[in-house]
Formats: C-alpha cells, sequence, structure tokens
C-alpha cells in the first residue's frame, strides 16, 4: 500500500496544514503551485483576502503578500503553519460599526449644540447691592515698578466674597480703592520706625492701602491688608478708635473672614509676602483725614488739633503736619529733649 506522501506525488498535489485561530485547516495545491497560489486558494475557502494574509512558518519566519513572489508550495511542506489575517465581512464589520459610532457621536455632538445653555439665575436685588455698596474705581500707583500686580491685588479685595458679603450688610460704598506709596506716612525717630497701613478720607471717599514692601519689590500679606480694609472700612462709620470703633472694626473681621468660601490667601503675580519685623512700629492710619492720628497699640489714639476744632483738614496739610512733627522729633533727639518731648 503506497504512503500518504507517494499518493500526494502521483497525483501531482500536495496538502498543506496550517492553523487559523486555533483550528486546524488543510488545503491540497498542485506540487508546482507556488506560495501565492497556496494564498488564493486560502482567500477562497476562508475569505481572506491575500492582503490581509500573514504567514508563520517555523525556520522561514513570515510571509506575507510581497513575499510570496514565485515561492514554491513545497518548502512549505511539512512545516508547522499560523495564518494571520482577517476575512472581509469581519472588515467589514469593523467598517460598518466604526461608521455607527461615527455617525453616533456626530448625532450626540449636534444634540448638545442644539441643547440650550442654562443661564444662570440672579437675584436682581443682589445684582443692584453688589454695583451699589463696592469700590467704584481702583487705582495702582502708575509711577511703581508692576502696577499690573498692584491691580490685581486691588481687584482681589474687591471680589473678595466676605469683602463684597461685608459691603452688602452693611451698605458701605467707597469711591476710590488705592494704594499708598511706601515711602509716603512713613515716621523715623530715635524710637523705631511707624508705617500707616490705611488711610480712610472722608469716610469713605477713598481708601488707600499699604500692599507693597517698603523695597517695592513685594507685597505685604493679603489677609493682613484685608483686616487694615476692614478696619479702614469701620471709619466710613466711626472717626475716633472708641469702643464702638473696634467693636464693628473685630465684628467686620470676623464677617470677612467667615464669607471667605475661597482660598484663605496666595500669591499675587511672582510678588512676595511680607510681614513687619516685630521691632517695627505700626500704625493702621490717621482715622480719616477729618479725624487724627491713631496708632495701633497707642491706646485709641489722640485726635489732631483741626479734628477737635470741628473742621477738616486737606491731605497737603496732614502730611505737613507730620513732616514737621517729625523734625521735631528728631531736633529733640539731637538735643537730648527727646524722652521729655514725648511724656
Amino acid at each position: 500500500m503506497a504512503e500518504p506522501d507517494d499518493f500526494a506525488s502521483e497525483s501531482g498535489g500536495i496538502t498543506i496544514n496550517f492553523t487559523h485561530r486555533g483550528q486546524q485547516h488543510d488545503i491540497e495545491v498542485d506540487s508546482e503551485a507556488t506560495v501565492a497560489d497556496l494564498a488564493a486558494e486560502i482567500e477562497a475557502a476562508l475569505f481572506i483576502p491575500v492582503a490581509n494574509q500573514k504567514l508563520m512558518v517555523a525556520k522561514l519566519g513570515m510571509l506575507k503578500g510581497p513575499d510570496f513572489g514565485d515561492r514554491r508550495v513545497g518548502d512549505l511542506r511539512d512545516k508547522k503553519i499560523t495564518l494571520l489575517g482577517t476575512s472581509s465581512a469581519e472588515l467589514e464589520s469593523l467598517a460598518s460599526a466604526s461608521q455607527h459610532a461615527a455617525a453616533r457621536e456626530a448625532h450626540l455632538a449636534e444634540a448638545r449644540r442644539r441643547q440650550p445653555k442654562a443661564i444662570p439665575r440672579r437675584d436682581p436685588a443682589r445684582a443692584h447691592d453688589d454695583n451699589t455698596y463696592t469700590f467704584m474705581a481702583l487705582r495702582p500707583l502708575p509711577h511703581l515698578p508692576h502696577p499690573e500686580r498692584s491691580q490685581t491685588f486691588l481687584e482681589r479685595l474687591r471680589d473678595d466674597p466676605g469683602v463684597r458679603w461685608a459691603m452688602r450688610s452693611h451698605k458701605f460704598r467707597v469711591g476710590l480703592l488705592t494704594e499708598m506709596d511706601p515711602l509716603a506716612h512713613t515716621e523715623a525717630s530715635h524710637e523705631g520706625t511707624t508705617r500707616i497701613l490705611g488711610l480712610n478720607r472722608n469716610r469713605g471717599e477713598v481708601i488707600e492701602l499699604r500692599l507693597r514692601t517698603d523695597a517695592y519689590d513685594g507685597y505685604r500679606s493679603y489677609r493682613a491688608i484685608r483686616d487694615v480694609l476692614c478696619h479702614e472700612l469701620s471709619h466710613n462709620v466711626h472717626g475716633p478708635h472708641d469702643a464702638n470703633f473696634w467693636a464693628l472694626c473685630h465684628q467686620l473681621e470676623r464677617e470677612v473672614a467667615r464669607a471667605d468660601w475661597k482660598s484663605h490667601g496666595r500669591a499675587v503675580g511672582d510678588a512676595e509676602y511680607y510681614d513687619p519685623e516685630p521691632s517695627e512700629e505700626v500704625a493702621y492710619d490717621h482715622g480719616g483725614w477729618t479725624g487724627g492720628e491713631y496708632v495701633l497699640g497707642g491706646g485709641g489714639g489722640s485726635t489732631s488739633t483741626a479734628a477737635a476744632g470741628g473742621g477738616a483738614i486737606s491731605r497737603r496739610e496732614v502730611i505737613a503736619k507730620a513732616a514737621e512733627e517729625r523734625l521735631k522729633k528728631q531736633k529733640q533727639a539731637e538735643s537730648g529733649e527727646g524722652a521729655n518731648g514725648n511724656s
């Protein structure tokens, strides 16, 4: 009896065995056929286009479309072969699924585009109060470095949720919120340096805040400046630093901190925060231009001559008076009479 291989030779054909997706397949081809002919037979049997076929052949490596060429199919005889490839039906199914997904996404995008946008509702009364009880103008000092940073600082104070809440609740309205030149309202003596942190002119006409450090290269703590702003806003109601003033000031500080739902402090641009050294003497304000000079820790301060006389003094007069007092203190210190002059 003839062996199978002898029978194949006598009949002029050979059988190629290969595996595709775990299933064994046999295809009989002419012994003189090429691998390209085998690929055509595979396409006819499994509907896998020749261009998509890849044959992993033991000891020969991977054969694909351009490699089929005129290689004889006999080279694949008795070798382990694995077929890789996707049928035409599967390719069509994938293409159809892709088109369906694209169409669905386009439909959803169009639906989202046509969907009416939600318009946030705003209480008209609240909007009116926000526009009425606020700082009507913000003004950094243009001659100082990077005024845009000071503008950002002032805007943050204006838009601070706690400050806005306090302005509405107490019906505060300020004409101008501006920054103070660090060189202004600074007095040096043998006892140290006094720096005014804020001023309120005519119960809210203008509020000045010392935002910057003395070297102009940074900004003071936001929360500290916000507390100074609460102090100055209290002068919209009370001039002297009496018990009523301090009660309102501390109330504003608590209300502002409680209503601030945003972060409790962040940098302004690339500026650095600054806190006064313990040895520095800090003054909050002059109690308003129609009031007197008040120094933090000074027991409530004392009203100026103009305030005691019932009249308002101009800013230039305040500055001139401060310069005269500073010069007087310096002369007293030089003559050894400073202690008597401050008693």
